[in-house]
């Protein structure tokens, strides 16, 4: 009994040896400017990253594709990552280039948006697995030239409305 199951161990050692290694390898996802400030509601945003292979990695990670979620009504077009990226990195090897853009209607209210950023991949070209994740804010603001121009223009407003009232009280003390 005891050589059937030493025979079946040995026999076993060579198939166990011609397999694949499993691996579980992984990336850093940085986005460079994570929260950023649109002035006035209908433009665009580029939001630029880098993607780095530890040097640890024992092989290739395929960056196979891309999942993200968003807050708001904004939409967000992933074609830098699709197009840019390289579609593997090898140990210590790293990218960085604009990884998506940001497009915010233009009747967006003024607020703080969050969002995430997931690339997908693996060890293989066909895994889909989140290999890493970063957030992502967008600040709607009102625009500061407009507001700029709001108090210039009530600024000169006021000056008007001064001088015409002292030019009226300085005609009344004249007739008196």
């Amino acid at each position: 009994m005891k050589k059937s199951i030493l025979a079946i161990a040995l026999a076993l050692v060579p198939a166990a040896l011609l397999m694949p290694a499993a691996h579980a390898d992984t990336i850093n996802l940085t986005i460079n400017d994570p929260l950023q400030t649109i002035g006035t509601a209908g433009g665009i945003l580029d939001y630029s990253a880098t993607v780095s292979a530890p040097s640890t990695n024992s092989a290739l990670v395929y960056l196979n594709g891309d999942s993200y979620s968003l807050n708001a009504a904004f939409m967000l077009d992933d074609s830098p990552f699709l197009l840019n990226f390289p579609l593997n990195l090898a140990p210590g090897q790293s990218h960085t280039s604009t990884l998506f853009e940001i497009i915010v209607p233009a009747d967006s209210p003024l607020g703080l948006y969050v969002g995430s950023f997931q690339i997908l991949g693996g060890a293989t070209g066909s895994d889909g697995l989140v290999l890493s994740s970063a957030a992502f804010g967008t600040a709607v603001s009102s625009e500061p030239s407009s507001l700029l121009l709001l108090g210039t223009g009530l600024i000169g407003a006021f000056a008007l409305y001064r001088r015409m009232h002292l030019t009226d009280a300085g005609r009344l003390s004249d007739e008196v």
